[in-house]
């Protein structure tokens, strides 16, 4: 357990119970969470790693619960979210292995071009994800669906990170012709599988802070399954709401790392 006042502490398992609830509805919870960790954690050279490794730690019990109360009530494919969790994460190890190479600077303003034209589409496409179709996925949508959900978002998790929980809704509504809240839904499940391999290669790192972890994790495990039955109570036009929020949060914190920080 780090060296942290209580007030600290609180104010950690607060951030974690919003990005639980965030998370859930439209993806984007590290937004708040890792942040949180960044300012919260002892400051040295060690800060990053153990925040991010703790955050992982945290991430992966609220998501799974999330997963959870979505697979029980939403028409989820799990099969099909499994197979493309895979190889979402191939592409994160991969995404990971270049990223000590590679720096990101270079991409993030790409990035933020897209998540802008995302918005925009989203505004101007009210119907967007709001119904799903009503023929079943086509093999060649699906394997559309493993290569850019999977391998290639999973890369961009492994590469970059912030935003993939949204861009993973976001692709698997388009591909797959799913509605948000099953885009949502599946896009849980994707997440467990990533952040399995992410957090056990923090925990080889022996960078996760366990017991604080676990603390931030109960919180994290309410808010994601506060945040899966609101959106499954309130339907796709309030996931669609979540889903501009968190993109323009996405596009300002980028934004704000290129330019100013």
């Amino acid at each position: 357990m780090p060296d942290i006042t209580l007030t600290t502490t609180v104010v950690l398992c607060v951030a974690a119970l919003a990005a639980g609830w965030v998370d859930a509805v439209v993806g984007g919870g590290g937004l708040l969470l890792l942040p949180a960790l960044l300012l919260g954690l002892p400051n040295g050279a060690h800060a990053g790693p153990y925040a991010l490794g703790t955050n992982k730690a945290v991430a992966i019990v609220g998501t799974t619960g999330a997963a959870v109360t979505y697979a029980r009530k939403a028409p989820v494919d799990v099969r099909l979210a499994v197979r493309i969790g895979l190889a979402a994460l191939a592409g994160s190890t991969g995404g990971a292995a270049l990223a000590a190479g590679l720096s990101t600077d270079v991409l993030k303003p790409v990035v933020m071009v897209v998540l802008v034209a995302v918005g925009a589409f989203v505004i101007f496409r009210p119907s967007f994800g709001t119904a799903p179709s009503a023929a079943p996925a086509s093999a060649r949508r699906v394997l559309a669906a493993i290569g850019f959900a999977g391998l290639g978002i999973g890369f961009y998790d492994g590469l970059i990170g912030p935003g993939t929980g949204t861009f993973l809704v976001l692709a698997l509504t388009a591909i797959l012709h799913l509605d948000l809240v099953t885009a949502s839904a599946t896009a849980k499940i994707v997440n467990c599988c990533t952040n399995a391999g992410a957090l056990a290669m923090f925990a080889w790192k022996g960078t996760v802070y366990w017991q604080l972890a676990a603390l931030m994790a109960v919180f994290n495990l309410a808010g994601g399954m506060i945040g899966a039955r609101t959106a499954l109570k309130r339907g796709a036009g309030f996931v669609r709401i979540v889903l501009l929020t968190v993109v323009c949060a996405l596009v300002v914190k980028m934004a704000y790392e290129q330019w100013v920080a």
